[in-house]
C-alpha cells in the first residue's frame, strides 16, 4: 500500500497544489485572499516545477480581473487548459467573459477563496456573496469545507471540466480555509494522472482556434434562432452531477475519505438535520458528534456540487427519517425571499414530492463572523421548536428586526486531549510568520494533527493580530477561533491594559508575557483584573524582555523567533533539541533569500528564547479590586466613541447588537475617530531636547503618524505645560510666542523618521532621539493638554510658502492604521494641513484606503470650525471616475448656486452689502482664499434676510467655498487596474488633483508586480525579477499638453515636494502628482525608519527622479518642463539596489541573470534621465 505523504499547509496552497497539475497558462491579478494561489503558482514556475505535461506554467499577470479572464478566454480558445485565481470583486469583473465561457463549453477553473463583497463598506474577509453572484452564469460550482477537502476535491473540478466541457467554479471560504492552515495528507499528481480523460483533452485541443481548420467562435444572433440555440447546451449541463459523482468515488478510492455531490454526515435516522456548505460543515460535524454522545440524532448534508443543482444526489444524500431541515447561508440578498441555497433546497423538495418536510433557513457568517458550536446548537435548537424561526441570522444581536436566535454558552468540542494556544501579536513583528513555522515544525516532525488560524484588525504592519493554534492527536474540524486556550503569549505589553488577554485561559494554564519590566516592577505593573485572574485560575506565568534581546541581536521590532524559541521550551510539546533544530531549519527556508546575516540573527534569537524567567504568582491577588477603566482623555467623548468605537477597539465587536449602527446603516462613520485609540504599542519614541532644536520643523513634515507637532503658545496657554518651551524669534507674526515640539507618545508607532531627518544643533547634536515609552508618560499629558488647549496659530502665517510654515498648520490625516515608517502617509498628511478645510477625498480601494478608513478608525478628522476633509473610497478600479463625479456635481450645483447669486442682484430683499458680496463671488468663484473668506458672511447674511432666494442659495451653502478635489491611488490602481479612468478623468479637462502614491508593488495585496514594478526587482507575479521596464505614467500624461505633472519624493526634496503640491492645487485643471513611497514590501535592509533617506538615496542615485510639467508656463512662451533633481551620482546606483530586499535576493537567488537586470534597471534609469534632458532642452518659443 502507498505510504501517505502529509504537509501542513493553507487551502490556498492546496488549491494551488491541485490546479499546477492541470495548467498550461494562468492568467492572474492580485486580491485578498486569493493571490497566493496564484503567488505559489508563479513562485513553482519560477522554480521549474513540472506539471502534468512535464513544464512548467506560463503566469500572465495583467491589468485587472476584467483582463485577467479575457486572457483566460483567449488562451483557452488558443487550445491551452488555463486557470485564473480571484475573489470578491474581482470575480464579479470576470463575470461578463465567464457568460462566454461557459456559453462556448470551454473546460476551465476558477478558483476563487469566496469573499465579501463591498455594499455599505469594504470587508476582506470570507463568506459567499462573491460565489453567489456567479450562479447564473453556467459555471459547474463546486464548494470546500476544509483544506483536506481542498486538497482532495479540487482534482475533481479540473478532472470534470475536461470530461464534462462545462466550466467550474471552485471555491472555499476565504480566510478561514484559504488562510487556515491543517496538517493534509497530500494528494500527489500521479495519483491523478490516470483519472484524466485524454481523449477529452484532445478533443478540446482540436476545438481550438486555428487559421489550420478556420471556424467562426462568437457570432451574433437574432430572435429566430438564439432561444433555440442556448437551449442547445442542454445535455452537457445533464451529465455534469453523474461525471462529479464518478470522479468523486474515484478520489474516494485514492484517499479514503467519501465525497459525494451531497454528502450526508450523522445519524442515519435523524429527523432533523442542516444543509450547509463551506467551512461551517466542520464545526457542524463536531457539534452532531457531541450531541451523539448525549443520545441526540441530528444530521448535516454537506453540499459540495452547488451547480447544477441535483435533484438526484440530494435525494440520494436525504435520510428517509427526515422531517425537518435548517438550511443555512453565508451571504445576504436584500429584498429576496430567502438565501439562494435556502430557495433552492425548498424548490427541490417541491419537486421531488417531499413538500411535506419542514424548511427553514437563515444567514451566518458574513465577513468571517466567526461561526462557533453554540450557534449551530442554536440553529439544531430552533429547528426542534414547534414553530421555528425562519429567515433568521446567527452571530449577531439583532434588537431591530428581530432576526436573531438565541445563542447560549460557548462549549468546548474538538478532538480529546487537544492542546489550544492563542498568541498575541503586532503587525509586522514576526508573531504569525513564527506561529506558521511552529505549527509545520509540529505537523511535519510529529503524528499530532495541527491547525493555525490567524486574525488581524484593519491596520498595516503596527495592527493587532492573534495567532490560534490546535494540536491533537485526531484530525481537527474546529473551524472558529480558540476560546479556551492552554497557553496564551502576549508579545505586546501594552494589550495588557487594551485587551482581555486571560479570556478563556485554562485553569492551570500557562501565560509568556514580552515586557520591559521585571520581577517586582512587573508585578507592581500588571493589571489587577490579570493578577487576579492568574491567582484565581492556577496559572503558570512566565516573562521575558525580547524587545531587549532583538535589538541587541539587530533584528529590530522582530521579536517573533525569540518568543517562538521560548513557547517550545516553556511547553515542551515537542523535545526541546527538536524544536531549535527545525527552527533553524525554517530560519534557513523563510530567510535565506534575505541574507546569511538575516539568518545568523535569527539563530541567535532562537538561542536567546531561553532567557524567560517566572513570575511568582501571590496567592492574594485573588483578592484584589478588578474596577480597573481604560484610561480616557478628560475631555468628554462622544457617545458613539463610548459606545461603538471603543468595543471595536477593544476587539469586542461582535458584541455590538444590531442597534448599534442606528443612524450609519449607509456605512457612513463619524470623523476623527482614529485620535481616541491611544494605543502605546512602540517601546521607544522620540523624546525632544529644546536647547538642540532649531524649529526647523521637519521631524514633523516627515512623521506619518502626525504624531510629532510643533505647538505655538501664548503666555496663557504655556502655563499648562510641563516641560521646556523656546521663544521664538521667527516667522515675525510668531516672534516671543513659546515652541514646543510635542510628541504624541501613545500614538507613536516608533519609526524613527523623525530623528533620522532632525538636523539639530551643528555643535550640539540632534533634537531627537529614540528613548523608551515609559521614560516618557509625562509626555502624554503634555500633548492631551496641547491637542485640547493649544489653539492653531497657522492663520498668522502663510502655511504654503515654506515647509517650516506648513508645520503649523494642523494636520487634519492623522494617526492612520498604516505601517510604522510608511512612505505614503507623509504626503496625505501635508495635503490635509494646506487644504484639509476645504478638501474631499475619491480613494481607490488598496494601502491607503484601508489605514484611511477601517472601521473604528478615521483618521481624517476636523479643525476647530468642525471642517476637514470628506473622504470615500467606492472601488479598486474606478477611482478616478468616482472622484471626477463629485468635482462634476460640484460644478453643477455652483452653476445653480451662481445663477441665485445673480438673481439675488435684482432682489428687493437682499441689501447692496449682501448684492456686493455675492458679486465678488460671482467674480472669484474659483478663488479658494476668496471663497474660503466670503462663506461665513455669505451664510449670515442669508439666514438674517430669509427671502426667498436666500434660503436657496443656503440649501447649496456647502458648495461657496471652492473645493480640492483629491484622488488618491497606489501604483497598481493608477498604472494598471484603474488606468483607463485615470486617463479618461485627465483628458476631461476637469478641475481635479489625483495624487499616486507609487510603491512600485501591489502594497495592500502583499506586494504583487505593478507596471510601476522596476526592471530586476522581485516581487509577487515577477518571482524572477521583472523583466520589462517601469511605465513612465508621469511623461504618457504630459502628452496632453494641458495636464499639470509633477514626480516628488519628499526624502530627497521636502521643498519641491510642497511646491509640486501647492503648483497642482492651484493649477485650473487635471493634476497628477506622482510621490514616491518606500514600502514594508522593499525590504529596506536599514529598515522603515530610514525610509525618508531612502527617498534621498533613490534620487540621489537616478533610481528616481523629480520633475514638475506646469502647463501654464507654456502660455507665458516658457519651457512647462522643470528638472528639479541634480544630475545623478550613478556610480550610487547599485548600492542602492542592493540596500533593498526586493533587488538584493534577486543577486542572491539567481545571480547569473542578476547582474544583466541589475545592468538593465541603471540603464533604463539613465534612459529615462536622457527623456528629461531633451525636454528641458526643447524650445517652447511660440514664434
Amino acid at each position: 500500500m502507498k505510504e501517505k505523504k502529509y504537509l501542513t499547509l493553507d487551502g490556498n496552497a492546496a488549491a494551488a497544489h491541485i490546479a499546477y497539475m492541470f495548467t498550461e497558462v494562468a492568467a492572474i491579478y492580485p486580491i485578498t485572499p486569493s493571490s497566493p494561489m496564484a503567488e505559489n503558482v508563479d513562485e513553482w514556475a519560477a522554480a521549474g516545477r513540472k506539471n502534468l505535461f512535464g513544464e512548467t506554467v506560463l503566469v500572465q499577470e495583467m491589468q485587472s480581473e476584467a483582463g485577467a479572464a479575457g486572457a483566460v478566454h483567449g488562451a483557452l480558445n488558443a487550445g491551452a487548459l488555463t486557470t485564473t485565481f480571484t475573489a470578491s470583486q474581482g470575480l464579479l469583473l470576470m463575470i461578463p467573459n465567464m457568460y462566454k465561457i461557459a456559453g462556448e463549453l470551454i473546460p476551465s477553473v476558477f478558483h476563487v477563496s469566496a469573499r465579501t463583497l463591498a455594499s455599505h463598506a469594504l470587508c476582506i474577509f470570507g463568506d459567499h456573496q462573491d460565489v453567489m453572484s456567479c450562479r447564473q452564469t453556467g459555471f459547474a460550482m463546486l464548494a470546500e469545507g476544509s483544506v483536506q477537502e481542498v486538497m482532495d476535491l479540487a482534482g475533481v473540478a479540473h478532472l470534470a471540466t475536461i470530461k464534462s466541457r462545462v466550466p467550474f467554479l471552485n471555491f472555499f471560504d476565504g480566510f478561514r480555509t484559504s488562510h487556515e492552515y491543517q496538517k493534509v495528507e497530500v494528494v500527489d499528481m500521479e495519483d491523478l494522472r490516470p483519472l484524466l480523460d485524454m481523449k477529452a483533452l484532445q478533443e478540446f485541443r482540436e476545438r481550438a482556434l486555428s487559421p489550420m481548420r478556420p471556424v467562426m467562435r462568437g457570432m451574433a444572433e437574432n430572435p429566430d434562432v438564439f432561444f433555440a440555440h442556448r437551449e442547445s447546451c442542454n445535455p452537457y449541463y445533464n451529465e455534469v452531477a453523474d461525471i462529479v459523482s464518478d470522479y468523486m468515488d474515484e478520489i474516494s478510492k485514492i484517499t479514503g475519505r467519501t465525497y459525494r455531490p451531497f454528502t450526508y454526515y450523522g445519524a442515519p435516522d435523524a429527523e432533523n438535520i442542516i444543509i450547509c456548505m463551506g467551512s461551517a460543515c466542520e464545526a457542524i460535524r463536531e457539534v452532531i458528534d457531541y450531541e451523539a454522545e448525549k443520545g441526540n440524532k441530528l444530521g448535516m448534508i454537506n453540499v459540495h456540487l452547488y451547480r447544477p443543482f441535483s435533484l438526484k444526489y440530494l435525494k440520494e444524500a436525504l435520510p428517509a427519517s427526515v422531517k425537518r431541515i435548517c438550511v443555512l447561508d453565508r451571504t445576504k440578498e436584500p429584498g429576496a425571499n430567502g438565501e439562494p441555497l435556502y430557495l433552492d433546497v425548498k424548490d427541490a423538495l417541491q419537486e421531488l414530492g417531499l413538500g411535506d418536510i419542514l424548511v427553514v433557513g437563515g444567514r451566518y457568517g458574513l465577513g468571517s463572523n466567526d461561526t462557533t458550536p453554540a450557534q449551530i446548537i442554536a440553529a439544531y435548537e430552533n429547528l426542534a421548536l414547534p414553530m421555528p424561526k425562519n429567515h433568521f441570522t446567527l452571530g449577531v444581536e439583532d434588537d431591530v428586526t428581530f432576526t436573531s436566535l438565541p445563542v447560549g454558552e460557548e462549549v468546548a468540542m474538538g478532538g480529546k486531549g487537544m492542546f489550544q494556544a492563542k498568541f498575541y501579536g503586532l503587525g509586522a513583528d514576526g508573531t504569525v510568520g513564527a506561529n506558521k513555522n511552529s505549527v509545520k515544525i509540529i505537523g511535519e516532525t510529529t503524528d499530532k494533527y495541527c491547525q493555525a488560524y490567524f486574525s488581524y484588525d484593519s491596520k498595516k504592519s503596527g495592527g493587532f493580530t492573534c495567532s490560534h493554534l490546535r494540536f491533537g492527536d485526531e484530525p481537527i474540524h474546529s473551524t472558529y477561533l480558540v476560546t479556551t486556550p492552554n497557553f496564551v503569549a502576549c508579545h505586546v505589553q501594552a494589550y495588557l491594559q487594551m485587551y482581555d488577554v486571560t479570556r478563556g485561559l485554562q485553569k492551570g494554564g500557562t501565560f509568556l508575557l514580552n515586557t520591559i519590566w521585571e520581577g517586582e516592577e512587573l508585578a507592581k505593573n500588571l493589571p489587577n483584573k490579570v493578577k487576579k485572574y492568574f491567582a484565581d485560575n492556577d496559572i503558570k506565568v512566565y516573562y521575558i524582555n525580547a524587545t531587549k534581546i532583538a535589538r541587541e541581536i539587530g533584528l529590530g521590532n522582530r521579536t517573533n523567533t525569540i518568543l517562538q524559541s521560548a513557547f517550545f521550551r516553556i511547553t515542551g510539546v515537542i523535545p526541546v533539541e527538536q524544536a531549535i533544530e527545525e527552527m533553524k531549519h525554517f530560519i534557513v527556508k523563510s530567510y535565506g533569500k534575505k541574507g546569511e546575516d538575516v539568518v545568523n540573527k535569527n539563530y541567535a534569537a532562537v538561542d536567546r528564547g531561553g532567557e524567560y524567567q517566572q513570575l511568582v504568582v501571590d496567592p492574594a491577588w485573588s483578592n484584589l479590586e478588578t474596577s480597573e477603566t481604560l484610561k480616557t482623555s478628560e475631555t468628554l467623548e462622544p457617545a458613539f466613541i463610548t459606545n461603538v468605537v471603543r468595543p471595536i477597539n477593544a476587539q469586542d465587536g461582535d458584541l455590538l447588537p444590531v442597534s448599534a449602527f442606528k443612524g450609519v446603516e449607509d456605512g457612513t462613520w463619524p470623523a476623527g475617530t482614529a485620535k481616541y485609540e491611544k494605543r502605546g504599542v512602540s517601546a521607544f519614541v522620540p523624546e525632544w531636547t529644546a536647547e538642540n532644536c532649531i524649529e526647523c520643523n521637519k521631524c514633523a513634515y516627515v512623521c506619518p503618524h502626525a504624531c510629532i507637532r510643533p505647538f505655538v503658545m501664548d503666555e496663557e496657554e504655556v502655563k499648562g505645560i510641563q516641560g521646556t518651551t523656546r521663544e521664538m524669534k521667527a516667522p515675525a507674526a510668531m516672534k516671543g510666542m513659546h515652541f514646543r515640539m510635542q510628541v504624541g507618545v501613545l500614538d507613536c508607532l516608533g519609526c524613527g523618521n523623525c530623528v533620522d531627518v532632525c538636523p539639530g544643533h551643528p555643535k550640539t547634536g540632534k533634537a531627537l532621539q529614540m528613548v523608551p515609552l515609559e521614560s516618557q508618560m509625562l509626555e502624554a499629558q503634555n500633548w492631551a493638554y496641547c491637542t485640547d488647549n493649544v489653539k492653531s496659530k497657522q492663520h498668522l502665517v502663510d502655511i504654503q510658502s515654506n515647509v517650516k510654515n506648513s508645520q503649523f498648520a494642523t494636520p487634519l490625516f492623522e494617526f492612520s492604521g498604516a505601517c510604522s515608517g510608511c512612505g505614503e502617509t507623509p504626503y496625505l498628511k501635508l495635503i490635509s494641513q494646506l487644504f484639509g478645510d476645504r478638501e474631499i477625498v475619491a480613494n481607490a480601494t488598496g494601502c491607503t484606503s484601508i489605514y484611511s478608513g477601517s472601521v473604528p478608525s478615521t483618521p481624517y478628522t476636523t479643525n476647530a470650525q468642525g471642517h476637514g476633509p470628506a473622504w470615500s473610497n467606492s472601488l479598486f478600479e474606478d477611482f478616478c471616475e468616482y472622484g471626477l463625479g463629485m468635482q462634476i456635481a460640484h460644478r453643477k450645483i455652483r452653476e445653480r448656486l451662481a445663477a441665485l447669486f445673480t438673481k439675488a442682484q435684482t432682489c428687493t430683499c437682499c441689501t447692496e452689502e449682501m448684492k456686493a458680496m455675492f458679486q465678488e463671488w460671482l467674480d472669484n468663484q474659483n478663488d479658494a482664499t476668496i471663497t474660503n473668506r466670503l462663506y461665513e458672511p455669505i451664510v449670515a447674511a442669508c439666514e438674517a434676510c430669509g427671502c426667498d432666494t436666500c434660503k436657496e442659495i443656503l440649501n447649496y451653502k456647502d458648495h461657496i467655498v471652492k473645493r480640492s478635489q483629491w484622488i488618491v491611488g497606489g501604483d497598481g490602481a493608477s498604472y494598471d487596474i484603474g488606468y483607463g479612468g485615470l486617463d479618461h478623468v485627465i483628458a476631461s479637462g476637469e478641475d481635479v488633483n489625483i495624487l499616486v502614491l507609487d510603491t512600485e508593488v501591489y502594497s495592500n495585496t502583499g506586494g504583487q508586480a505593478s507596471k510601476s514594478t522596476p526592471i530586476g526587482a522581485i516581487a509577487k507575479f515577477a518571482a524572477a525579477g521583472k523583466r520589462v521596464r517601469k511605465k513612465d505614467l508621469g511623461m504618457i500624461a504630459t502628452t496632453y499638453g494641458y495636464v499639470y505633472v509633477a514626480q516628488i519624493a519628499m526624502g530627497a526634496d521636502q521643498a519641491q515636494t510642497l511646491k509640486a503640491i501647492r503648483e497642482a492645487e492651484a493649477y485650473p485643471g487635471p493634476s497628477l502628482v506622482i510621490a514616491y513611497a518606500p514600502c514594508i514590501n522593499h525590504g529596506l535592509k536599514a529598515g522603515m525608519g530610514k525610509s525618508q533617506a531612502e527617498e534621498a538615496k533613490a534620487v540621489e542615485c537616478g533610481y528616481w527622479h523629480l520633475w514638475r510639467y506646469n502647463p501654464a508656463l507654456e502660455a507665458e512662451g516658457k519651457n512647462p518642463f522643470s528638472l528639479d533633481s541634480k544630475e545623478p551620482q550613478w556610480d550610487k546606483f547599485q548600492d542602492y539596489l542592493m540596500g533593498e530586499v526586493r533587488f538584493a535576493s534577486v543577486a542572491k537567488q539567481y545571480p547569473e541573470e542578476a547582474a544583466e537586470l541589475f545592468a538593465a534597471a541603471r540603464e533604463n534609469a539613465q534612459w529615462r534621465y536622457r527623456s528629461y534632458l531633451r525636454m528641458l532642452s526643447t524650445n517652447w518659443d511660440k514664434e
